[in-house]
């Protein structure tokens, strides 16, 4: 049969936004699995989507199912034939419920024992009798951030269905879903478009949904969103950051995008950027406006669903509710500013931190001493420390301010503002501004020291806690960001090149715990279940770096106790890889190690060296010892100095029968290759390099 094009939307009330970047791909990955599993062929699956709409479109779909080649295996050979090899009643049985002649079936073995079978070919049905059971099939499986119910029926969707359209090329397919039955009809823009809109085959969608004011192709709605708002600020001399997160939600909130440029109030300019460009962004889905500098303008850009018509008005009514939000948060800004950051220090004893773990306040306490801890730790000056400490005392305070409570997502950002505006040292501000750095994947890392002292110890304190209240991530569920934290620990020890100590800063944080709290994990439980946590962390970390997997367990299997010295390590050991003398450090190691697993270690007994090779390799290791003691942090010589190592190796094995009769001998050979094994303890367990 003909190949035609499928098409099916569902009409629902509106969806939210934010449903639909992931219902989309999930539909069409659906739909394309079920037609392969179903043997019809098409060429293309597309899906789109706006508020009032989730539409399937398939290219070019075949009209009917492949057929299908069946094997049926039936009785054993003995049991199909009596001796005189005559069918039995049990093969024309199952010839008959096959539908085949008895003449036609074959014989094949199955372990050794011969049985019959019967092939036969199962015809493809028409595509219009398969599709709407599949495509029912698939919108049953969808699955929603959340899910309701409507009217009478037990459906569960995101939002009640108003209407199915369902077309194999001209042919309405006899679809019923949700209590609605499908037909060839849609709906145009709410307000622009009342009729019923006729599509009397799949190709006319797109162009008569834009006749009535639709455009239902969210990936062209998203690029005349995209145009308006950068021709729209240009015009009016600025420009509008780049933020895919506000773009993309847009792009669903609107059928017909049009863009309008509005104006702020010049009283509302004194407030801090963030509070203004939150407000616009959170509350209103607005595009804040800047100059080339960064600097913003006293403008915003909205989207409307719908034409040029009455533009002005709109616009004054967009005014209107940004300057409702504006009146609060300049309200907010005053009021807040009336009680300081030290003062909120009290209130912080009400908010919980976690729970049997105390308040924020007391959470407060424990980043004084950390912080203070991280600056002699990590060999700070005593006014870095000091300046540290402030800013730790005040970092949370922000978070009992009613500019806060309205958007939370300013929680630093205002407390940074708050303390420069109570006279507040800029190193101390900037410090409780970068502590909750990076907030999100691409995020900057805190740059000042102070910042960076306070961020670790805010992120240790909450790993450490979260790991104590047996609140650790499972899967993809990580409601307190635990993965985020310890990826900001890791990325700043790597980045800042920190002589951090993990296991330290975890035993000193769960002193703190300790101090004002019972516990019931050991500190040995938590060490281990965190640094494993830290290890999953740092794999990632360096396989985002671009560092090779076996490289990656390599160095973590020697210790991650520093993780800046294990980023140093891979680094050289990835660079020295591309070396020459790579090989010759494999071979020595490798070697070395494999027979060594048989030994029980121990000191080498220089007096059972009797062979020239025995104490020419000894004394190799001796010499390389000091090399990389010598070499430090210097890990590429550390690895030249194994590599060198080599020649002593091989002549070790060419001049010896290591595993000798003498259990004494045989001992202390042994004990040479694990010592040579052990020159790179530490630094890289290289029997995990696949070559």
């Amino acid at each position: 049969m003909e190949r035609q094009d499928l098409l099916m939307e569902i009409g629902v009330e509106e969806m939210p936004a934010h449903f639909m970047p992931g219902v989309l791909p999930q539909f069409k990955d659906l739909v394309a699995a079920s037609l392969q599993e179903a043997r019809l062929d098409f060429a293309q699956v597309r899906t789109y989507g706006s508020p009032r709409r989730i539409a399937l479109y398939v290219q070019e779909l075949a009209g009917r199912q492949k057929d299908l080649a069946v094997k049926a295996r039936g009785p054993a050979a003995k049991v199909a034939y009596d001796v005189q090899g005559n069918p039995t009643k049990a093969l024309l049985g199952f010839a008959r419920g096959q539908g085949v002649e008895v003449g036609s079936v074959i014989q094949e073995e199955v372990k050794g024992v011969p049985y019959v079978f019967a092939y036969k070919t199962e015809k493809g049905r028409p595509a219009a009798e398969v599709l709407p059971e599949l495509l029912v099939g698939c919108l049953n499986k969808l699955s929603f951030p959340k899910s309701m119910r409507w009217g009478s029926g037990e459906l569960r969707f995101a939002r009640p269905i108003r209407w199915l359209l369902a077309l194999f090329g001209n042919q309405v397919l006899p679809l019923e879903f949700g209590g609605i039955k499908a037909g060839n009809s849609t709906r145009g823009h709410r307000f622009l478009a009342r009729e019923p809109i006729i599509i009397e085959e799949p190709s006319q969608y797109l162009p008569r949904l834009e006749q009535a004011w639709v455009i239902a192709d969210q990936s062209r709605r998203r690029e005349l969103i995209r145009q308006q708002v950068v021709g729209l600020a240009a015009a009016h001399g600025g420009r509008v950051p780049e933020n895919n997160e506000l773009l993309e939600e847009v792009t669903y909130l609107v059928e017909y995008p049009t863009a309008l440029y509005g104006r702020i109030d010049a009283e509302y300019m004194q407030l801090p950027a963030e509070v203004l460009i939150t407000s616009m962004r959170e509350n209103q889905r607005y595009f804040p406006v800047t100059d080339t500098t960064g600097a913003l303008l006293p403008g915003f850009i909205a989207i409307r669903s719908g034409t040029k018509e009455h533009l002005d008005i709109v616009r004054a009514g967009n005014e209107k509710v940004l300057r409702a939000r504006l009146d609060d948060a300049a309200f907010f800004w005053s009021e807040d500013q009336k009680i300081s950051l030290a003062a909120r220090r009290a209130t912080l004893d009400r908010v919980v931190f976690l729970e049997g773990l105390g308040s924020i306040g007391d959470k407060v306490e424990r980043l004084i001493g950390l912080t203070g801890w991280l600056a002699e730790h990590l060999g700070a000056e005593a006014w870095v420390k000091a300046r540290a400490q402030r800013a730790a005392s005040l970092a949370k305070s922000d978070l009992v301010t009613q500019m806060v409570n309205e958007f939370p997502e300013l929680q630093g950002i205002m407390g940074e503002k708050y303390a420069l505006a109570a006279g507040e040292e800029e190193a101390v501000a900037q410090a409780i501004g970068e502590h909750y750095q990076p907030r999100f994947a691409g995020d900057a890392l805190p740059q000042t020291r102070e910042g960076i002292l306070v961020a670790l110890a805010d992120k240790i304190d909450i790993i450490c806690g979260c790991f104590l209240a047996d609140l650790i991530p499972t899967g993809s569920q990580d409601p307190y960001a635990l993965r985020r934290q310890a990826q900001a620990i890791c990325a700043l020890a790597l980045e800042k090149k920190l002589p951090l100590s993990l296991p330290a800063l975890i035993a000193e944080t769960y002193s703190l715990y300790a101090v004002k709290f019972p516990l019931a994990k050991t500190l040995d439980i938590v060490q281990r279940e965190i640094m494993d946590f830290f290890r999953q962390r740092l794999h990632f970390t360096l396989t985002e770096a671009g560092i090779t997997y076996d490289v990656i367990e390599a160095v973590l299997a020697a210790g991650i106790d520093r993780p800046a010295e294990v980023g140093k390590r891979a680094l050289a050991l990835a660079a020295f890889r591309r070396e020459e003398d790579f090989a010759a450090l494999l071979t020595a190691y490798t070697r070395a190690a494999n027979l060594a697993q048989k030994g029980e270690g121990g000191e080498v007994r220089e007096e059972m060296l009797t062979e020239r090779a025995e104490r020419d390799l000894w004394a190799g290791i001796l010499q390389a010892r000091q090399g990389i003691a010598a070499a430090g942090d210097d890990y590429a010589s550390a690895f030249q100095v194994m590599a060198n190592l080599r020649p002593a190796v091989d002549a070790f094995f060419d001049a010896v029968m290591v595993m000798a009769e003498d259990p004494e001998i045989r001992r202390t050979r042994l004990a040479l290759l694990a010592a040579v094994a052990a020159l790179m303890d530490g630094i890289a367990d290289l029997s995990k390099i696949v070559e």
